[in-house]
């Protein structure tokens, strides 16, 4: 059995000095989680620190999930996530409930931070991102991996409640292999006339992508959705959809065409 951490922090988040209009602080919250190898092989989970909203449960030897314990993001919130895989482990992170962003006063934005050693294997596939109206989110990805680190990185947003127009969102992936670049994308909703067209959201309600470390044999195109092989070995598979159980099917199609992580089918 893993060595298990003595559990999350149950130290109340930092607050924004000052509160808004409608009299509510700002939250500012902070989680992370970090591996170890053990002698023997096994990935331990060294490290599993959180605070509201952003709790994480261990819910196998090397799976966590986080768990909504508080509402948001509203606007005006600073959270960060930050994963750090020694050389050798693996993580699969997930969630178990999708995150509903809320408007509020000011910008609100989530920062994840993952540094991915050599030969490790990292697994993101929260549930969606559901853009609220009047929200206005920032959500940051910075991805650094070593030689022949392993990930599958997969983000859904949701674009409004039922039969509501979205709010605002800006989007930024950034991910480097050994220092260098390997794939910086920027993602923007909110923008009535440019999420109408049909050159980017047209009539989709929800938009995803999943950036895989392993390399596509070649492009594929199905409907509402592309598989795309990267300049340097990797692939970024890209989707539209009416909802979101078909745009988590039209996501596995494509990456399904690309070769599996290692260990995948990994019940823990």
């Amino acid at each position: 059995m893993p060595v298990r951490p003595s559990g999350p922090s149950t130290a109340p988040p930092d607050r924004a000095d000052a509160a808004g209009t409608n009299g509510r602080r700002a939250m500012r919250a902070s989680a992370a989680v970090a591996t170890t190898l053990a002698p023997d092989g096994r990935t331990v989970i060294s490290r599993l620190a959180s605070a509201p909203p952003l709790t994480l449960r261990q819910t196998g030897p090397h799976t966590v999930h986080l768990v909504s314990t508080a509402a948001g993001p509203l606007g005006g919130d600073r959270l960060a996530l930050d994963l750090d895989l020694a050389p050798g482990t693996r993580l699969e992170l997930g969630s178990v409930a999708a995150t509903l962003v809320l408007p509020g006063d000011g910008v609100s934005e989530l920062l994840v931070t993952a540094r991915v050693g050599a030969g490790a294997t990292l697994r993101f596939a929260p549930e969606p991102t559901v853009l609220a109206t009047g929200c206005d989110h920032r959500l940051l990805v910075r991805l650094a991996l070593e030689s022949d680190a392993n990930v599958l990185w997969r983000e859904e947003i949701v674009l409004g409640r039922h039969s509501e127009a979205p709010g605002r969102c800006h989007a930024r992936f950034d991910a480097t292999r050994d220092g260098l670049p390997l794939l910086r994308q920027e993602f923007t909703v909110g923008d009535p006339a440019l999420d109408a067209s049909p050159a980017v959201h047209g009539s989709a309600r929800c938009v995803g992508t999943t950036f895989l470390t392993a390399a596509a044999k070649e492009a594929a195109v199905a409907e509402g959705v592309a598989v795309l092989p990267l300049a340097a070995p990797g692939t970024l598979v890209s989707a539209l959809a009416a909802d979101a159980v078909q745009l988590r099917a039209r996501l596995e199609w494509g990456e399904r065409t690309v070769a599996p992580l290692p260990g995948d089918g990994w019940s823990g």
